[in-house]
């Protein structure tokens, strides 16, 4: 017979969360100060391993270039100088990880005091829907501060997503397209 509540020490408290997306159940614990996230891929029947979330800047350039691709956002992963100068030169880069792969990536530019761009969120498509590219704005949100705004331009495919994570569409940018 399992511990009743009342069995349970005290700061071992376990709550346990669960959705679907129709492709993967998603399953969150938290204990102590620790929360993990399994997902379990309904298709294959494969749990997989806890995502890590880290703030570093020596990711080597194919292991971003493999999410960017995956992830289907627009980016010139024909170019590896040019995305490891992208990089390198960013403020902020929060990184998701599974074991030792890279799953998710978030670059920023950022003063962090007043504004940040939040310039590349990716996830690689495998491990989307499974709330790691919120967990990476959350991530970057954390470290600039409240006293920071983010914004971002959105891909045309992802402009639905950006509103359920409770950002405010804005009407009033203007932009300087790239000349290449």
């Amino acid at each position: 017979m399992g511990k009743t509540k009342k069995d349970r020490p005290e700061g071992k408290k376990r709550e346990k969360n669960s959705f679907t997306n129709g492709h993967s159940l998603i399953i969150f614990f938290r204990t102590h100060r620790l929360y993990p996230v399994i997902l379990v891929n309904t298709y294959q029947t494969q749990i997989f391993m806890e995502i890590t979330y880290t703030l570093r800047k020596d990711i080597p350039v194919h292991a971003v270039i493999a999410v960017l691709e995956s992830s289907g956002i627009n980016r010139p992963t024909e170019d590896p100088a040019r995305i490891e100068a992208m990089f390198q030169a960013a403020d902020l880069i929060v990184s998701a990880w599974h074991g030792d792969q890279l799953v998710g990536i978030a670059r920023s530019l950022t003063d962090f005091c007043y504004c940040c761009y939040l310039s590349d969120l990716a996830v690689r498509k495998e491990y989307q829907s499974a709330g790691i590219g919120k967990e990476l704005v959350a991530r970057t949100r954390r470290e600039i501060g409240p006293q920071s705004m983010l914004l971002l331009l959105a891909a045309p495919s992802a402009v639905d997503y950006y509103p359920k994570l409770g950002m405010e569409k804005m009407e009033r940018a203007f932009i300087y397209n790239r000349e290449h």
